[in-house]
């Protein structure tokens, strides 16, 4: 399983949305270098609140660019960044890998999946509505989260766009995504 990594971003101050980079650099154990959200321990102001000694498990957030798409089709206008996400990726179902997948990003860097991300209220005061597309509920009425992964980085490297996404699933039995 591979795809692409279409579009990188990143930001420096807490702000919902992230510009766009030529490049990012992934830092061992702390996420992207220079972002507001890298750290060994959380740096989300909601779980800083709760317990700022936590282990940061959302060191980098992904999202698959096949989600912009489908935003589109419900009329929303969602580009790459405008979530939150460090790197935006395609031709991989990033929703469906467990827990532990290692993604391989261009030549070096290495990220490990450690689970979804728990959409907030902020996402509907950046457009009224997109709450409800990002979480709804399957046919079975469980919560279903679209809002991208979120990882640990494994190995450091610079990561840009039009570079390879390489999976690597962890042993079985696989562990489902769960939110983190």
């Amino acid at each position: 399983m591979s795809g692409t990594v279409t579009v990188v971003s990143s930001n420096g101050a807490y702000s919902f949305t992230k510009p766009n980079r030529d490049s990012v650099t992934l830092l061992t154990g702390l996420g992207v270098e220079g972002d507001v959200h890298a750290g060994v321990t959380v740096k989300h102001r909601s779980r800083v609140a709760q317990n700022p000694d936590q282990p940061n498990l959302r060191q980098v957030h992904l999202i698959q660019s096949e989600l912009f798409d489908e935003l589109r089709e419900a009329g929303f206008d969602v580009a790459p960044g405008d979530l939150g996400e460090n790197i935006t990726t395609s031709g991989v179902d990033l929703l469906a890998l467990p827990v532990g997948t290692l993604l391989h990003l261009g030549d070096e860097a290495v990220v490990e999946v450690t689970g979804l991300r728990n959409p907030c209220l902020q996402i509907d005061n950046f457009q009224d509505g997109l709450l409800k597309q990002v979480v709804g509920r399957d046919e079975s009425g469980h919560i279903v989260r679209k809002a991208g992964i979120m990882s640990v980085v494994a190995v450091g490297g610079v990561v840009r766009p039009g570079d390879p996404v390489k999976v690597q699933l962890p042993a079985e039995p696989h562990r489902p995504l769960e939110r983190v």
